[in-house]
C-alpha cells in the first residue's frame, strides 16, 4: 500500500506542480486575482492532488487487477451472451463514473439551461461506450482486423455528421474525447488485456490494445443519433 502511495504521489506531483507554478507566477505578475480567490485556488490544489493520489493508487491496487481477472475469466465460460452482458455493463458503469464525463455533461446542461439533462447525456455516452467495448471484445474473439472496424466507424461518423444538428457535432466529438479518462481507460484496457491473454495463440499487444480508440467512437455516434432523433 505504501509503495503504491509513494509512486502515485511522485507521479501526481510531477504532473501537477508545473501547472501550479505557472499559475502562481501569473498571479504575482499578470493576473493578480483577489487574495481570497488565490487562497481558494491553493486549497483546491491540495485537495485535487490528495484526491488524485488516492484515486490512482486505488485503481492500481484494486480495479486494474480485478478488470484483468474478469477479462481472463470470460473466455473460460464459453458463453457469448455472458461476454456481451459483462462487457456492456462494465463499459456502461465505468463511463457514468468517469469524472471527465460528469464535468462535460454538467457544463452542457448548464449552457443549455437544463434542456439537455446531464444524467440523460451521461447515459447516452455510457451506452455508446458500452456498445463499442462489446464490439471490441467480439473483435478479439473473431479475429477481425481493427482497421476494418475503425474505418467503418469513422465512415458512419462522417455520414451522420451531414444529418446531425450543427450544435451536436462538437458536443459529440468532445464526448468521445472525455471518455478516455482515468476511470474508463484502466478498466477497459485491463479487461481487454486479460481477455486476450486468456485466448491461446493471441497477442496481448495486437488484441489487447486499440480498445480505447474504438470505444471512444461510441459516444460520438450515440450523441449524433440522439441529436438526429430528438432535435
Amino acid at each position: 500500500m505504501l509503495y503504491y502511495l509513494k509512486n502515485k504521489s511522485l507521479e501526481v506531483l510531477k504532473a501537477m506542480l508545473p501547472l501550479v507554478i505557472v499559475i502562481i507566477i501569473m498571479q504575482f505578475t499578470l493576473v493578480k486575482m483577489p487574495l481570497e480567490q488565490f487562497w481558494q485556488f491553493l486549497a483546491g490544489v491540495v485537495m485535487a492532488i490528495s484526491g488524485m493520489i488516492l484515486f490512482l493508487a486505488g485503481l492500481e491496487i484494486g480495479i486494474l487487477p480485478m478488470g484483468q481477472a474478469i477479462g481472463a475469466e470470460l473466455p473460460k465460460r464459453r458463453s457469448f451472451p455472458l461476454l456481451i452482458i459483462v462487457a456492456f455493463l462494465l463499459g456502461f458503469v465505468a463511463t457514468i463514473a468517469e469524472p471527465d464525463v460528469i464535468v462535460l455533461t454538467g457544463q452542457i446542461a448548464s449552457v443549455t439551461d437544463g434542456e439537455i439533462g446531464a444524467n440523460f447525456l451521461t447515459y447516452i455516452i455510457g451506452i455508446g461506450i458500452a456498445f463499442f467495448v462489446t464490439m471490441a471484445l467480439l473483435r478479439i474473439v473473431f479475429g477481425f482486423r481493427m482497421i476494418y472496424l475503425m474505418a467503418a466507424s469513422y465512415l458512419a461518423i462522417i455520414i451522420l455528421a451531414f444529418f446531425t444538428p450543427a450544435q451536436f457535432v462538437p458536443v459529440a466529438f468532445d464526448a468521445g474525447g472525455v471518455t478516455t479518462g482515468p476511470m474508463t481507460v484502466p478498466i477497459i484496457l485491463a479487461l481487454g488485456l486479460g481477455f486476450s491473454s486468456a485466448l491461446a495463440g493471441r497477442s496481448a499487444l495486437s488484441d489487447g490494445f486499440g480498445l480505447i480508440g474504438l470505444a471512444s467512437v461510441g459516444p460520438i455516434i450515440a450523441i449524433m443519433i440522439m441529436g438526429i432523433i430528438l432535435y
